[in-house]
């Protein structure tokens, strides 16, 4: 199950990049760059690497895309002129053609070689809380501060230049 959990993931991601680099439309692309981002932290989860999953979710999907789409917003960029239909229906019926073909092997895959599909525990201590924060304060707790530092100092320069800007 977990095998064809992965490939579901992996097809998704893999689908979903696909039609964020062909599709002509910038806000779209945004939206499936996003998709592309929850199967990757779908592919984490499956890994145990739950809080990895969180924050590709929370930082990446949400934080990094919302101000992608800002950019986008202001930029206010509009789709190439005189894209033809021809060629959008062509990429549609590829698009498709190439997900029934990929999913038509997973599921024979899945049906002939169940014997894939490990169960059991965690190969590798990745993505854990309890890893991550071991890391983070034994071989980089000199980093982790610096860059705590440096958060900090942006945070009380954006305050300063917020209030002179309200004082004028």
């Amino acid at each position: 199950m977990q095998l064809l959990m992965f490939y579901i993931f992996s097809l998704g991601a893999v689908l979903s990049a696909t039609l964020m680099v062909t599709n002509i439309r910038p806000v779209t692309a945004a939206m499936n760059l996003i998709m592309t981002m929850f199967f990757l932290a779908g592919i984490y989860v499956l890994l145990d690497a739950h809080l990895i999953a969180a924050l590709q979710i929370i930082v990446y999907a949400g934080a990094i895309m919302v101000l992608f789409l800002f950019v986008i917003l202001l930029l206010n960029i509009h789709e190439k002129e005189g894209e033809t239909a021809r060629r959008k229906v062509m990429i549609q019926f590829g698009s498709i053609a190439i997900v029934g073909t990929l999913f038509i092997v997973i599921a024979k895959l899945a049906v002939i070689e169940p014997s894939l599909v490990k169960i059991g525990e965690t190969a590798y201590p990745f993505g854990t809380t309890k890893a991550v924060g071991k890391m983070l304060f034994t071989d980089y707790l000199l980093p982790f501060e610096i860059a705590s530092v440096l958060l900090l100092a942006a945070i009380v320069g954006a305050v300063i230049l917020a209030k002179r800007r309200i004082d004028d």
